[in-house]
């Protein structure tokens, strides 16, 4: 009977031991868990994802936008921070204030002008140094269909730069650094081509801005087509054949008008 008692008893001692030390690796494996369990997120800012473009592009991109549709003046930093996602203290960190912002756009949007006009002014440039025969008129009928193509595919330049020249006095600067550029270009093009004479040019500056003007209209007017394909399939069609044919009766050989009347 005491052996029973005795065994009993050391059973129970090993039972509390196990439970015991069951208690104590529950609690271990407790306070590991809490350890491995990551922290909770602050309250606040969700994370960017850096999957998409950077803040600064995604800024100018929707800044962009709002400019064209309602002007510098009709736009608020706030108004851009809300199109982003972010706070306006994040918008001021990247530009430190909307004149900042408004010329950054111009830039941006000069820049991929520049690129899209690119292969077409060098291609009038080498028509130009090719002579009377080197293609010129061809060559001009090129680079408005570039200028075209890219409008099309850009709009928000047109109304970019329509809303800024609604003061034609204020923001010129903006005219100097991302218009000007470009025109001089195609204009100098234009003085060599008739110093060589491929053309009869006396005032390339009307020329080049008059052509610049219509390609806007014509954007404008695709944009009042809405979702009429028919309309803007026709506009589209229209303007680049009154485009050619202005061209080639502003550079139309000696005579060629008389010819062609008679």
């Amino acid at each position: 009977m005491r052996k029973s008692t005795e065994k009993t008893g050391k059973n129970a001692g090993t039972e509390r031991g196990a439970a015991a030390g069951g208690a104590g690796e529950a609690a271990g494996a407790e306070a590991a868990g809490a350890e491995a369990a990551p922290r909770a997120r602050r309250r606040g800012r969700p994370p960017r994802d850096r999957s998409g473009p950077p803040t600064s592009e995604r800024i100018l991109s929707e800044a962009t936008a709002l400019f064209a549709r309602h002007g510098m003046e009709g736009v608020s930093m706030r108004d851009i921070a809300g199109r982003v996602g972010i706070d306006v203290s994040s918008v001021h960190h990247h530009f430190a204030t909307k004149e900042s912002l408004y010329d950054a756009c111009f830039a941006r949007v000069f820049e991929a002008e520049r690129a899209g006009l690119a292969p077409a002014v060098r291609g009038l440039t080498e028509a130009v140094r090719s002579g009377p025969d080197g293609g010129v008129v061809e060559a001009l009928r090129d680079l408005v269909d570039a200028f075209v193509d890219f409008l099309d595919d850009h709009p928000h330049t047109t109304f970019l730069w329509l809303r800024r020249w609604l003061d034609p006095t204020r923001h010129s600067p903006l005219d100097e650094a991302y218009a000007l550029p470009i025109y001089h270009e195609i204009e100098q093009a234009l003085l060599d081509a008739a110093g060589r004479g491929a053309v009869v040019e006396p005032t390339p500056h009307v020329t080049v801005r008059s052509l610049v003007w219509a390609a806007h209209g014509h954007v404008a007017a695709l944009t009042a087509a809405g979702g009429d394909v028919v309309a803007a399939a026709r506009e589209k069609r229209e303007f680049r054949a009154y485009a050619h044919r202005l061209i080639g009766r502003l550079y139309a050989p000696p005579g060629a008008d008389a010819e062609r009347d008679s």
